[in-house]
């Protein structure tokens, strides 16, 4: 699923342009913090562009180009995964693609010019020259061969020969610079001093079954000798179907990647009702799956009204495979997908490129609402569920049944998803049985990806210097899911380890007893001037650290949202000129040995 473009407003006199392109365009309108009737507010420009475009988000900025430049310019690298960026003037005047030309920017700038009635300036040669870029080539056809596009479009421009075989409007433009010829296979461009460029239209659907296990490449084996024998090539499919019971087999999403095409599912009930069409109609695939057959099955359900079997299945001893020429295409659901996400502890410069994306890609949000809440622009415009505390198995079994449906999830968690968050719980209730608890058959089959975050442990050593520098482990203190004797045996197992220890969930309003009881049992192994931080809502505006050691810690200075950090014998604390640094001018840090190995006395 792509992310939706945004539209961004930098200024009032730009909100009406914005609008506009919304309503004609679709999308979310994010606007400067005057306006009203925005899909979310902008306060800082730079962190608002950059977490959109870190996304993968499209992004048409409604104001100047120069601030665009400069807030993305830290963020550029590979132009092929880079999402479309275009500026345009606030009088709508004029659009111009910044960045992604060929990946949508192009397009995107002229649809904006359309809407506007305005000019857009492209500046890509390609495009302006030849009225076409030869390596985009529209929805429904595809390309064989783009890395050669550059030295034909070259060619091109130097007003060497050429001729196109086979007729292709989008290549229209090209006009009296090619010879035509008519054709009957694929559409050919060829110029002196390239390679040909082979453009075929996406005109088929392969439908495919398979047994549980199926080895991957059997699968993508049985596909290219079906193509091969039915004259066909892998650049004509448009899909890969199937039955919904194989949602989650890894041969057919391993076809579709192949083929770089989505793979849809069906439920058996509607492959069924093409059982009259079908070539090879099973008694032994109905009792199994409830349809008579899979793979002609969803060939023809994909294919739609208008659709006909172009090859007959084909089978190996644990594949079949069939292809249908597309009428009006059908598509199915996608396989469903859970990303379990991390977003660390709420600065968004702490964020994962990837956890934004998936963020971005998600249709739906799922999680406590505060945590939604601070994902700020990312979360504009999207289903959202909210769940209190507490409430951590209704969210992830929330989460696993909607992308059961076909849907893409994010569950949101702060920190690390798989640090005392959602993501272990996920992997629970997918190992349960239905009997114990577990979620359906159809959420068992959705994908899920979990994105790691920076931890709450991992910010607090940073924001006070390196206590994390050597061994450490971490403990929570909540004895609502842990017993508390087994609790206290780790706190004694740690103390006489000597390792630095974050205390997670160190407290709470009814639990206030096993911090104190905590500090006792580590007095007894390590010193009185051990240093301990108190780090709570690191990377928020309320950030705040407090430095102690572990004879002056004190409950009542802790609350739910403090991570404690306690030293080991060897931990350090030293104070600086800088008063900004650490907590209050003081830094900590935990020696990993480094001045023995100088002084060689370590081999």
């Amino acid at each position: 699923m792509q992310p939706e473009t945004v539209f961004v407003s930098l200024t009032p006199g730009g909100e009406d342009v914005a609008r506009r392109l919304k309503g004609s365009l679709g999308g979310q309108h994010h606007g400067w913090r005057p306006a009203g009737g925005v899909d979310a507010e902008v306060t800082a420009v730079a962190e608002h562009l950059r977490t959109c475009f870190a996304a993968g988000q499209a992004l048409v900025v409604v104001g100047s180009a120069g601030i665009v430049v400069r807030a993305l310019a830290p963020m550029l690298g590979d132009k092929r995964a880079e999402p479309a960026v275009v500026a345009v003037a606030e009088d709508g005047s004029s659009s111009v693609p910044l960045l992604g030309g060929h990946h949508g920017g192009n397009d995107l700038a002229l649809r904006v010019a359309e809407v506007l009635q305005g000019r857009a300036a492209l500046t890509t040669a390609g495009d302006v020259a030849l009225g076409v870029a030869l390596d985009a080539p529209p929805e429904g056809w595809r390309l064989e061969n783009p890395e050669d596009a550059k030295a034909a479009a070259a060619g091109l421009l130097a007003g060497r020969a050429a001729e196109l075989s086979g007729a292709a409007d989008f290549l229209a433009p090209l006009g009296g610079r090619v010879v035509r010829r008519e054709s009957n296979g694929p559409v050919v461009l060829r110029v002196e001093g390239a390679e040909p460029l082979v453009y075929r239209r996406q005109d088929f659907v392969l439908g495919v079954g398979c047994a549980r296990g199926c080895a991957a490449e059997e699968m993508i084996g049985l596909a290219g000798k079906l193509l091969a024998e039915a004259g066909r090539s892998a650049f004509e499919v448009l899909a890969v179907a199937s039955i919904d019971l194989k949602s989650d087999e890894a041969a057919v999403q391993a076809l579709a990647e192949h083929l770089g095409v989505p793979a849809w599912f069906y439920p058996a009930d509607v492959l069924e009702a093409e059982a009259e069409r079908l070539a090879n109609p099973s008694e032994v695939v109905f009792a199994e799956v409830g349809c008579h057959g899979v793979a002609e099955g969803a060939a023809l359900v994909a294919a739609g009204p208008g659709g006909r079997l172009d090859a007959e299945k084909m089978k190996t001893a644990n594949a079949t495979a069939a292809l249908a020429e597309a009428g009006a295409v059908v598509p199915g659901s996608a396989r469903g997908h859970v990303a379990v996400v991390g977003i660390g502890p709420g600065a968004a410069e702490w964020r994962t490129p990837e956890a934004s994306r998936l963020i971005a890609e998600a249709e739906e949000l799922v999680g406590y609402g505060l945590y939604i809440d601070l994902l700020g622009p990312l979360a504009a415009g999207k289903a959202r569920q909210d769940f209190p505390l507490g409430g951590e198995e209704d969210r992830c079994r929330y989460a696993l049944e909607r992308a059961g449906e076909g849907r893409r999830v994010a569950l949101i968690c702060s920190g690390d998803a798989g640090i005392y968050a959602m993501g272990a719980l996920v992997m629970e209730l997918m190992a349960r049985d239905a009997a114990a608890g577990g979620v359906s058959d159809a959420a068992k089959r959705v994908e899920v990806v979990n994105a790691p975050g920076v931890s709450a442990l991992q910010a607090a050593s940073a924001r006070i210097g390196a206590l994390l520098g050597h061994d450490f482990c971490t403990i929570s203190l909540s004895d609502l899911l842990t017993p508390r004797e087994d609790i206290v045996r780790r706190l004694h197992a740690a103390a006489e380890g000597d390792f630095v220890i974050a205390f997670y969930n160190p407290v709470s309003k009814r639990r206030r007893t096993l911090l104190a009881e905590a500090r006792e049992i580590l007095l007894k192994h390590r010193p009185a001037e051990t240093p301990v931080l108190l780090a709570s809502n690191l990377g928020r505006p309320e950030e705040a650290l407090k430095r102690r050691t572990l004879a002056t810690l004190e409950v009542d200075e802790v609350d739910m949202l403090t991570v404690v950090l306690v030293g080991s014998s060897q931990s350090r604390a030293f104070e600086t000129g800088d008063r900004s640094a650490g907590a209050d001018g003081w830094l900590m840090y935990t020696p990993r040995g480094y001045a023995k190995k100088l002084k060689g006395e370590v081999a």
